[in-house]
């Protein structure tokens, strides 16, 4: 079998503290006199059930990293370390999704935070070889309004390039709020040009999917796993031309899936949905980039298919139709290869 960490891969969904190294971690704790809960301490997979309660339990942990991310130094390690690891791992192309408003009280406000985290992109970029661009995503737990100014900041900062703002997203809890209610900042994100990223579809089912699809536009769907549940839906999500940014190691930590054999990943692209496979929050759930093709490879993807998945990611990406090229033609090389 072909490594697959040298298969060349874009990583499409992958958050900004959630991206951090556990050495990383555990040495901003030590700095800090902070105390971290064991499973940190352990290095052991979050798991959690899919409901409120395994939701919390989720949130608690990632919001004791993000507490420990203060200054402006530790956000460009954190995006650069993002970077090198994804380069260990084949990746040419990470876009990386943040929410600027948590970071924002250390380093003199909501502007400073995104051009902090966009000059870092730049500079991994150079240092990493992979294209590192933004995603600015809003937080269902926040008011819509607040997503509205969140979406104006990204249009000012919108770009095709690396270290610019590629898209827009909506994270956290998909049970929290109205979708509908964010419809106006998405469209003020389109109006710049910025792609449509909303999560979706994970701990609810088709009928959020549909939701998410009508009032947000997206032009991919962060997860959108549980499409597969309505053969039909997800037909029509693969005839609509939106991908599949699928993270299977984090459906089986928050609970979505017992098992990793059970992700429906199979199902997906036998309906033609173009999928990217993505790691989510590596921090928690200890699984990064290259596992998710270990689990596709797990469940009986041989190499022509993997190779497909890693096509499937480089095209739903947002880079340039030149870079895409190379990349797919690295692709092609490594499935041509030799085992």
């Amino acid at each position: 079998m072909r490594d697959l960490a040298a298969l060349p891969k874009a990583h499409l969904h992958l958050h900004f503290t959630g991206s951090m190294r556990l050495e990383t971690l555990v040495e901003l704790a030590s700095s800090a006199h902070a105390r971290l809960p064991s499973s940190f301490l352990e290095g052991d997979p979050l798991h959690v059930p899919a409901d409120h309660r395994g939701w919390f339990r989720f949130q608690r942990a990632y919001d004791t990293a993000r507490h420990l991310v203060v200054t402006e130094e530790i956000m460009r390690r954190i995006v650069l370390e993002a970077a090198l690891d994804d380069a260990a791992e084949g990746s040419r192309r990470l876009e990386i999704q943040v929410d600027p408003t948590s970071y924002a009280p250390f380093v003199g406000g909501i502007t400073p935070a995104l051009e902090i985290i966009l000059d870092a992109a730049k500079q991994a970029t150079i240092l990493s070889g992979v294209e590192v661009a933004v995603i600015v995503a809003a937080s269902r737990m926040r008011h819509p309004l607040e997503a509205r100014a969140l979406a104006r900041l990204a249009a000012h900062y919108a770009g095709d390039e690396p270290g610019t703002v590629v898209g827009f997203g909506l994270s956290n809890d998909e049970r929290a709020g109205e979708t509908a209610s964010w419809g106006r900042a998405f469209a003020i994100a389109r109006r710049a040009g910025l792609a449509s990223l909303p999560h979706g579809g994970e701990l609810l089912g088709p009928e959020h999917v549909r939701d998410v699809v009508s009032a947000l536009g997206p032009t991919r769907l962060g997860h959108g796993i549980r499409t597969s549940e309505d053969p039909a839906l997800l037909d029509a999500v693969a005839a609509a031309g939106i991908s599949l940014e699928v993270c299977p190691a984090s459906n089986v930590c928050l609970g979505v899936y017992r098992e990793p054999g059970d992700v429906p990943l199979t199902a997906l692209l036998e309906h033609g949905a173009q999928v990217a496979l993505g790691a989510d929050d590596p921090l928690l759930f200890q699984s990064r980039l290259v596992d998710q093709y270990q689990i596709a490879r797990d469940q009986g993807l041989d190499d022509a298919a993997l190779a497909e998945l890693a096509r499937g990611s480089i095209r739903a990406s947002l880079a340039s139709p030149s870079s895409k090229r190379e990349w797919l033609a690295q692709v092609d090389a490594w499935l041509a290869a030799d085992d």
